[in-house]
């Protein structure tokens, strides 16, 4: 719940979110550093100031996904541990959760960005965050797909020979959505600001619709997780377009943290 309706918050204000979500975790021996999985920035009704987004809405929701569902659970629980919590001017009391269906997995989706897509680690040395490549090419796609194998890969959920057989991977942005974005001559990457390690790092993201030709466990795993790189720090958040089916929700009741067990004496 809104506690000051009208408050701003940065456009892009995910590594604040980031940052709180790394403080209640960094006392968790098997979370702290745990890096697979994303979310959205607010969402609600909201005005473009000047200063950022003024949101205007009494409720707002932010959206957490993750293939490991014990850390969702020990996120909820910290999240709703809390009395209040602040994003920037924003003034929030935990309210309620509801748990999104997935949908049905298939070698063919259409996805749309919720939150921007990242092609490179700004940690890494050798590559270029801020480097723009044209989503209708290879590289794009391959870019992509390195990340997505790295990441699958780091889970030790999948085997070596079904690492391998994930081979078929082709995103084929929305070609009517591109040429409605150059007429309007808007654009569908910018750079961003985000911290890692508390250094400030420039990325550039990409927002577009697109299909994902590729095996159901990868489709399952970016859907979950995140696509492309960084999606820890809340980037990559994908959702399925409205036409392809709506999906329901449920309640989700969320687990209160146990005090520790005094020692015996």
């Amino acid at each position: 719940m809104t506690e000051n309706i009208g408050a701003t918050v940065p456009f892009h204000h995910q590594y604040i979110i980031s940052r709180l979500v790394k403080e209640m975790v960094a006392h968790n021996e098997e979370f702290s550093g745990f890096k697979q999985f994303t979310f959205s920035g607010i969402k609600g009704q909201t005005k473009v100031s000047r200063d950022g987004l003024q949101i205007l809405s009494s409720r707002i929701t932010i959206v957490f996904s993750s293939t490991n569902v014990k850390f969702i659970e020990f996120l909820m629980s910290k999240i709703f541990a809390c009395r209040k919590l602040e994003i920037a001017n924003l003034r929030i009391r935990p309210e309620s959760v509801e748990e999104e269906e997935l949908p049905a997995f298939t070698n063919k989706m259409k996805y749309l960005c919720i939150s921007p897509i990242i092609l490179s680690n700004p940690v890494l040395e050798g590559y270029d965050p801020k480097k723009f490549v044209l989503p209708t090419t290879d590289p794009f796609s391959d870019l992509i797909y390195e990340s997505t194998m790295v990441a699958m890969d780091k889970t030790g959920l999948y085997s070596a020979e079904k690492m391998a057989s994930f081979y078929k991977f082709q995103i084929v942005p929305d070609m009517e959505y591109l040429h409605k974005i150059r007429e309007e001559e808007k654009k569908i990457a910018r750079i961003y600001n985000t911290y890692i390690s508390e250094a400030k790092y420039e990325v550039r993201g990409y927002t577009l619709p697109f299909t994902l030709y590729a095996e159901p466990e990868v489709q399952e795993f970016i859907f979950s997780v995140g696509v492309g790189t960084i999606t820890n720090e809340g980037f990559g958040m994908l959702d399925i377009p409205v036409s392809e089916g709506k999906r329901g929700s449920t309640p989700y009741l969320v687990k209160r943290l146990q005090p520790p067990t005094p020692p015996a004496v």
